[in-house]
Parts: structure tokens; C-alpha cells; sequence
């Protein structure tokens, strides 16, 4: 095989298993955004969030992954005589060996881009995403739910929003949750001890090189030599802010818990940049 045919084979090969992956977690991932969380040591909270959501499955990968395979020609491929690997012309016969081996394969190629396809439709919850509506479809869902103050597409799977949400925390929390979506990877977790403290988390604030894995499997991807055909990722840059009037018992911030109005104030910068996502652990009266 010709080294620009393995290179191209090889690449492709690598985008969609990243496609699968990502399909499989139906991935979102922040862009430019402001969060905040208050947490009350009565156990009262308010979440917000403002700026960019990428969803990858509605981006040009899920796009590169259904068309892969398509277009193409049958190209004989010369022959080679034994023993020294000249090349020479092929028979009829091998010209028409070659031939149904790459209709094989086109069929194989095409039954798997229709599995991808009920696959992706059953990840993004019944939302067909080759359809030009998908994107209007998810964002009419997303209106519907608590919290979602406004959702505007904005193309090539990026979506604008305007997230608000105040409740008691007598129960873990997870943003965000999107209707009928099987899984969805979270931004921000509130988990809730027995010891009346709560552990905050946010995973997706995590850049690439920890927490952040499908970012450094694309990149890994577009190293192998499809760089070209790589989807524009929205890039991370935000500020996330915890206040609380509880205690707070740990946290990564650089500064450290910063006098309040209200209590006290953990900022995080979210770039690149950052070596580990925000965590910290809040003591709640009990």
C-alpha cells in the first residue's frame, strides 16, 4: 500500500474512532462563558452560566464521520510480479478481483455510516442530526426546560446560552442535563456528603491535559494527518466563581478564598492554560 494511502487510511481511521468516542458521551464542551455558584450554608443555592456551549455531535465531525467513504471511484491498482515486486499490468480477472473487493468494501463502509447514523439519533435523544433542523429541534428542547433563559444556535454545533437556576441542595446537581440525552458530560457537580459538606467539581472546565481527554485525542488525531479535516472546537475561556457563607474546608484556586459581601469567594480563570479543573469542599450547617 502507498504511503500516502496509509497515511490518509490511518488518519481517517483515528477521526472516527474519536467521532465514536465522542458520540458515545455526547459531548459539550464550554467556549467563551461566566459562571457562578452560591452555595448557603441553610443548603439554599443559585448556578449560572453565560456564554458558549459546543455540542461536537452537531459539528463537522459528525459530518466528516457520515460522508467518509463517499464520493469515491474504483481506481485499479497496478500489479506486482512475484518475487521482486515490479510493477506490470494486471489481467482482467485481477482488475475485476480488485473491483469486488472495493465494492465490499464501499457496502461494508455505507452499512457502517447507517449504523453511526441511528446511533447518533439515539445519542442526541430521537434528534436526527443530519437533518437541517436538528440544531433548531435540540434548542426548542432545551427552552423547554427549567433554567434555559435563552438558547440561540449559532452554527457548526455551537449554541449561545443563558442558564439560571436557584433550589436547595437536598439532592446532588449536575450542569448540564439536556432531555431524553442518555448521557452528557457535566461542567460543574455538586455532590452531596453525609457529613453536611459538599464536594464542587468542574470537570468541564478542565483543559486537555487533565480531565479534558477528546480534546488531546483529536489533537492526537490531526497529528496522525487529518488536521485538515479536524472540526473547529470552541475555544475554552471563562471565569467560574463559588461564593459561600459556609466554611470552606479545601479548594485549587490560586489565591485562596477571597473576603465576600456575602461570605467568602473562590475565582478560577479557565484557560488552556490551566493545570487542573476547580474543585473545592464547602462544610454546610448541619
Amino acid at each position: 500500500m502507498p504511503v500516502v494511502d496509509f497515511v490518509c487510511r490511518a488518519a481517517a481511521g483515528a477521526l472516527l474512532v474519536v467521532l465514536g468516542l465522542a458520540l458515545s458521551a455526547c459531548l459539550l464542551s464550554p467556549g467563551k462563558f461566566t459562571s457562578a455558584l452560591d452555595i448557603r450554608k441553610d443548603g439554599q443555592f443559585s448556578f449560572t452560566y453565560a456564554g458558549e456551549i459546543h455540542l461536537l455531535a452537531l459539528s463537522k465531525l459528525a459530518e466528516m464521520g457520515r460522508d467518509t467513504g463517499t464520493g469515491e471511484t474504483f481506481t485499479p491498482k497496478p500489479c506486482t510480479v512475484p518475487g521482486n515486486d515490479a510493477k506490470r499490468i494486471c489481467s482482467p480477472r485481477e482488475v475485476a478481483e480488485q473491483k469486488r473487493q472495493w465494492q465490499e468494501t464501499q457496502t461494508d463502509a455505507a452499512a457502517k455510516r447507517r449504523r453511526d447514523s441511528v446511533s447518533m439519533k439515539a445519542m442526541l435523544g430521537g434528534i436526527d442530526p443530519s437533518n437541517p433542523r436538528a440544531a433548531e429541534e435540540l434548542a426548542e428542547r432545551l427552552r423547554r426546560q427549567v433554567g434555559w433563559r435563552r438558547v440561540a444556535y449559532k452554527g457548526d454545533g455551537l449554541f449561545e446560552v443563558n442558564f439560571a437556576i436557584t433550589g436547595r441542595l437536598d439532592h446532588d446537581f449536575a450542569f448540564p442535563t439536556i432531555e431524553r440525552f442518555p448521557m452528557a458530560n457535566a461542567f460543574v457537580q455538586l455532590a452531596l456528603r453525609g457529613d453536611g459538606s459538599v464536594r464542587v467539581d468542574a470537570p468541564g472546565f478542565a483543559p486537555a491535559a487533565d480531565g479534558g481527554p477528546w480534546r488531546g485525542m483529536m489533537a492526537a488525531a490531526a497529528a496522525s494527518g487529518g488536521k485538515e479535516m479536524m472540526p473547529a472546537l470552541a475555544q475554552i475561556d471563562g471565569t467560574f466563581t463559588v461564593t459561600s457563607d459556609g466554611l470552606i474546608l479545601a479548594n485549587n484556586t490560586e489565591e485562596g478564598p477571597q473576603a465576600a459581601q456575602s461570605g467568602q469567594r473562590l475565582d478560577w480563570k479557565i484557560t488552556p492554560r490551566n493545570s487542573a479543573a476547580p474543585m473545592a469542599l464547602i462544610r454546610l450547617a448541619r
